[in-house]
C-alpha cells in the first residue's frame, strides 16, 4: 500500500500571495477551476495502491477547509485527512510529528508533495524508479538555467546511478542546473534521519534550567537538515523530469503554466473544442486561443476573445467585446462590455467597468532558453513596487474608461481614476 502527504503550510506563509490569501487559504486558491491542492490529490489518487492522503499544515480547520476535505473524499473515494501542527514545524517537522499516522497500516512508501507547486506530477514514474532501486529518499528534479537555479535547492547527481552527491538549498553561487521540485517519495526508514535531527535539536536547544522538551526541537527543515546532511551517503536519489513544473510562491505563475490534465467535470476549453452543452449554446462559438477554462455557470458573450491561459470562475459575467489574456477571473466577478484584462487576476465579486483596461507586466520565461523557469517574483525592491501582474482584491469596483496598470488593489475598494505602479489601500 501507498500513502501521500501534502504539505500545505500555514497562514504565516503566503505573504507574497496577498491580497488573494486574505480571502481564501493559499492551498484552496482556484487553479483551472478547482482548489490548488485538488490537482495534487487527483494525481495521488491515480497511483495504483494509494490508500490514504494526509494534509499537514498549521491552518485552522475552518469551514472552507472542512468542506473541501469532505468533497475530495467523495470525489476520489479515498480517505483525505487534515493533520494540524501545534506550531509551524518546517517542511520535515510535521512528517516526524505525525509519523505514527503516516506509518499506520505499514505502507510500502509515501509521497510527500509541497502544495505550492504546479506540475504534471509524474508519480507513477517515480514509484517505478523507487521499486527498481529502493532507497530512503527519492527526489523529483528538473533543470533550470544558471541564474534561476540559485533560487532553488540545487542537486549534484551521479549521472550513472542518479545518487544525490551534494545538495545546497538556494546557493549563493552556481552549484548545478538540477533543481529540487518539492515532490518526493520516501521509504518508511526515511523517518529515522528526521528522528536524529529532532534529537539533535533537543540537545542543542535545551536550557540547563529548563527540563523537558525544548519547543523548537520539532522544527525540521528537510532541505537543510536532511538532504544536505545525507547527500553522498547512498541514501538520496533523484528522478529527473522534463515535464510541466513551476513553483507558486506568488500569484504571477498561476496564469502561465499550461492547465493541468482535465479534472472530471472541470475540463479546460481549448481552441477548436465545442462546449459540452452543445452547438446551440452561445459559448460553442467563442474564440478561444490556447488553454481556457470556463466554469459551466459563467456567462460569456459570444464576441468575447479569451486566451491563452485564462480561467473564468463560477458565476462570472463576461460582456460583449471583452478581451482576456493570461488572466484569472474569480467567482462572481463581472467584466462589462469592451473591457481589456491582460496579465491580471480579478478578485471575487469585483467589477470592471466598460472600456476599462486592467493590465499587468508579464514575467514569462525566456522562450529561447528551454531551461528557463517562471520566477515567483518579489513584490518590492528597494522600497518600490516592481512591475508585475495586476491583482484586484475581492469586491473591487473599477469605473468605466480607466487604466489600472501594474498595481495591487486591496479588497472592497471603489476606484474613481486610473492608477499605475501602486498599491491602493
Amino acid at each position: 500500500m501507498l500513502k501521500a502527504v501534502i504539505l500545505i503550510g500555514g497562514p504565516q506563509k503566503g505573504t507574497r500571495f496577498r491580497p488573494l490569501s486574505f480571502e481564501v487559504p493559499k492551498p484552496l486558491f482556484p487553479v483551472a477551476g478547482v482548489p490548488m491542492i485538488q490537482h495534487h490529490i487527483e494525481a495521488c489518487a491515480q497511483v495504483p495502491g494509494m490508500q490514504e492522503i494526509l494534509l499537514i499544515g498549521f491552518y485552522q480547520p475552518d469551514e472552507p477547509l472542512t468542506q473541501f476535505l469532505e468533497a475530495a473524499q467523495q470525489e476520489f473515494n479515498l480517505p483525505v485527512r487534515y493533520l494540524q501542527e501545534f506550531a509551524p514545524l518546517g517542511t520535515g517537522g510535521g512528517l516526524y510529528h505525525f509519523r505514527d499516522q503516516i506509518l499506520a497500516g505499514s505502507p510500502e512508501a509515501f509521497f510527500v508533495l509541497n502544495a505550492d507547486v504546479c506540475s504534471d506530477f509524474p508519480l507513477s514514474a517515480m514509484l517505478e524508479a523507487h521499486r527498481r532501486q529502493r532507497h530512503p529518499f527519492l527526489l523529483l528534479g528538473t533543470t533550470a538555467n544558471r541564474t534561476q537555479s540559485l533560487n532553488y535547492g540545487c542537486i549534484v547527481e551521479n549521472p550513472q546511478t542518479h545518487e544525490v552527491l551534494h545538495y545546497v538549498e538556494k546557493p549563493s553561487t552556481f552549484i548545478s542546473d538540477i533543481i529540487n521540485c518539492g515532490i518526493y517519495l520516501f521509504s518508511p526508514e526515511a523517518l529515522k534521519p528526521l528522528r536524529d535531527v529532532f534529537q539533535r535539536n533537543q540537545q542543542d536547544g535545551q536550557l540547563e534550567d529548563s527540563p523537558g522538551l525544548w519547543p523548537g526541537a520539532g522544527t525540521i527543515r528537510l532541505e537543510q537538515d536532511v538532504f544536505s546532511a545525507l547527500a553522498g551517503q547512498g541514501q538520496i536519489y533523484v528522478h529527473l523530469t522534463d515535464g510541466i513544473w513551476s513553483q507558486i510562491k506568488s500569484a504571477g505563475p498561476l496564469r502561465l503554466p499550461p492547465l493541468p490534465e482535465p479534472i472530471p467535470g472541470h475540463s479546460p476549453r481549448t481552441a477548436g473544442q465545442a462546449h459540452p452543452r452543445g452547438p446551440m449554446d452561445p459559448r460553442a462559438s467563442l474564440l478561444l486561443l490556447g488553454n481556457v477554462y470556463i466554469h459551466p455557470t459563467a456567462k460569456v458573450a459570444p464576441s468575447a476573445v479569451l486566451g491563452p491561459n485564462v480561467s473564468i470562475g463560477k458565476g462570472v459575467t463576461v460582456g460583449e467585446g471583452v478581451r482576456l489574456r493570461e488572466s484569472i477571473v474569480l467567482h462572481g466577478a463581472t467584466l462589462q462590455e469592451h473591457t481589456c484584462v491582460l496579465h491580471s487576476i480579478v478578485g471575487w465579486g469585483s467589477t470592471v467597468g466598460r472600456w476599462a483596461r486592467v493590465e499587468g507586466t508579464p514575467s514569462d520565461p525566456n522562450p529561447n532558453d528551454p531551461r528557463a523557469r517562471m520566477d515567483s517574483e518579489s513584490l518590492f525592491k528597494d522600497g518600490k513596487l516592481l512591475p508585475a501582474i495586476t491583482i484586484l482584491g475581492c469586491r473591487v469596483r473599477i469605473p468605466a474608461e480607466v487604466l489600472i496598470l501594474n498595481s495591487i488593489v486591496l479588497p472592497h475598494k471603489e476606484l474613481s481614476r486610473s492608477f499605475t505602479n501602486q498599491i491602493i489601500l
